[in-house]
């Protein structure tokens, strides 16, 4: 039996077995829900049960009026419900491929980048912003943003935070060597920026914390590619300097592009440290009188994330529509995207 899943105040209607998920469901019918974990940890996909019968993985069974993670939700009967938002998009097609290492470099205490290559003519087109699973030999997953630019799309960089008892980050990735396998499964993710046409000129506020820096560091390299100059303006924070651990290619990047600023935003500084300090939104919010007309794209921690959406809607205008965010969730004990 399929049961209907019906969006409040649209005509939006798609079918959905009982052993799927709503937000799979959605996405094979052609519809795009905002996500990010896929594994109902975070709150991306969280939308609102309207009336109908939804079993939720540790809730059991839920009836509207009820707030529900998509992600993890399968339908008892035919529901109403009424995600955040929602977008005609052609459905992904995902590729999983045995990728190799090809390089591994640690660029601060608690960051390494990976790099790693597809097989000799296979290539896994994405959008700048998207990100890929490292599948386990257990075959459960870990999320990883991608930090190259989508015209290279016959490797994948990682940017991989060390997590204290993390299965893949304290163990896994530092026994990698060259040529050693691992394999993956692209594109994931709704984080990249529109190129609707009536906002092909907002200007661009890109928020991140940690290694919340490697979608942006692929949107801003995908913004160089294709030679647009649409204004970026850059917040990268972390506790010291020394965490902003690519801070000598931004740098290169602000000098050679002019539509391009940055701000680096430190919560524990150094004596004579002379830039912004605290946290990232706050000092968006200093620089920004009104961000009515900008479209906003928040990747880090969920702190910084639920922290930024509301700021930022209520003291300073931002159309909720036009927040965009990729939460980080530890993947120690409840996997998600990282």
């Amino acid at each position: 039996m399929t049961f209907t899943v019906t969006i409040r105040d649209t005509d939006i209607v798609f079918g959905c077995d009982p052993t799927q998920n709503v937000l799979d469901a959605a996405e094979t019918a052609g519809w795009a829900i905002p996500y990010s974990c896929r594994k109902g940890v975070c709150d991306t996909c969280v939308g609102s049960l309207v009336t109908g019968d939804l079993d939720v993985p540790g809730r059991g069974n839920m009836c509207g009026p009820e707030d529900v993670r998509l992600c993890c939700a399968r339908p008892k009967s035919d529901v109403v419900i009424a995600p955040k938002r929602i977008e005609q998009r052609t459905p992904p097609v995902r590729k999983r491929l045995t990728t190799t290492v090809y390089r591994r470099r640690q660029v601060a205490p608690g960051v390494t980048i990976l790099d790693l290559r597809y097989p000799i003519g296979r290539r896994t087109p994405f959008r700048a912003g998207q990100f890929l699973n490292i599948i386990l030999d257990d075959g459960d997953t870990r999320s990883y943003s991608l930090a190259n630019s989508p015209q290279h799309n016959d490797l994948a960089q990682l940017h991989v935070r060390h997590e204290p008892g993390g299965v893949f980050s304290a163990r896994i990735l530092q026994q990698l060597e060259f040529h050693d396998t691992v394999e993956i499964e692209a594109p994931f993710g709704e984080f990249f920026v529109e190129d609707a046409a009536d906002d092909t000129n907002a200007p661009i506020i890109l928020m991140a914390t940690g290694t919340g820096f490697a979608p942006m560091q692929s949107i801003i390299l995908d913004h160089i590619a294709r030679r647009l100059s649409r204004p970026i303006h850059l917040y990268w924070g972390a506790r010291t300097l020394g965490d902003l651990y690519l801070l000598d290619i931004v740098g290169s990047w602000t000098r050679r592009y002019p539509w391009l600023r940055f701000t680096p935003v430190l919560s524990r500084a150094h004596p004579g440290w002379e830039g912004m300090t605290g946290h990232v939104q706050n000092a968006v919010i200093s620089d920004y009188p009104n961000l009515s007309t900008h479209q906003i794209y928040a990747c880090g921690s969920e702190a910084m994330i639920n922290g930024a959406a509301d700021a930022l809607t209520r003291e300073r205008g931002v159309d909720p529509v036009r927040f965009h965010a990729d939460a980080f969730v530890s993947a120690v004990g409840a996997p998600a995207a990282v």
